[in-house]
């Protein structure tokens, strides 16, 4: 079975690579594509982790765990406002790569933070089956959260959940006419 850290560190590592391919992308379908499977899955990460990850901070660490909560939300709200902006632009665009350039500096050091500082201290503060339990549950939240950014809604439940269950139908739908990389497990893997 997977721990919490586990499903966070890998999602933390489809990212980065999905933003590498983007950089090391040869043509503009390519970079759309990668573009696409990118925001997809940082998105539903970011909305996973507010809505299951950052109260079992709270719920586990107390009052310290609160503020590393917090301030998750803090810095995703950054990413988002930055993945936003990403999301809409084209391959072309000569913003486009300083963009996600931008944006992945402020996610690396969120990163960074959250896997050798509060990661390890939700998972000290965790029993086996319980971190295995959280993971399942962000594994299952991540399929029914929006899969595109929206900086402007709120960030903590019960709000956030609400807002995401009525947008994520919209952007799943919008799934369905945007290319994905013929390789990946995506919400629209039959659309070459």
């Amino acid at each position: 079975m997977s721990t919490i850290s586990d499903s966070i560190k890998k999602d933390h590592k489809s990212i980065k690579e999905y933003a590498e391919n983007i950089r090391m992308a040869s043509d503009n379908d390519s970079k759309t594509r990668w573009q696409n499977q990118f925001t997809w899955e940082l998105a539903r990460h970011s909305i996973g982790e507010e809505l299951v990850v950052y109260p079992g901070f709270a719920k586990h660490l107390g009052a310290k765990g609160q503020e590393m909560a917090d301030k998750d939300r803090q810095e995703h709200q950054l990413v988002k406002d930055a993945l936003f902006k990403f999301q809409k632009m084209k391959p072309e665009h000569a913003e486009f790569i300083p963009t996600l350039e931008a944006l992945m500096k402020d996610l690396n050091q969120h990163i960074t933070e959250e896997e050798n500082d509060d990661l390890p201290a939700l998972e000290s503060a965790l029993q086996q089956q319980e971190s295995e339990s959280m993971a399942k549950s962000f594994a299952r939240t991540k399929a029914f959260v929006p899969s595109r950014s929206h900086p402007s809604a709120p960030n903590k439940p019960p709000f956030e959940t609400v807002i995401g269950l009525m947008t994520a139908p919209i952007d799943h739908l919008g799934d369905i006419f945007r290319k994905f990389p013929d390789e990946t497990i995506s919400p629209n893997p039959s659309t070459k």
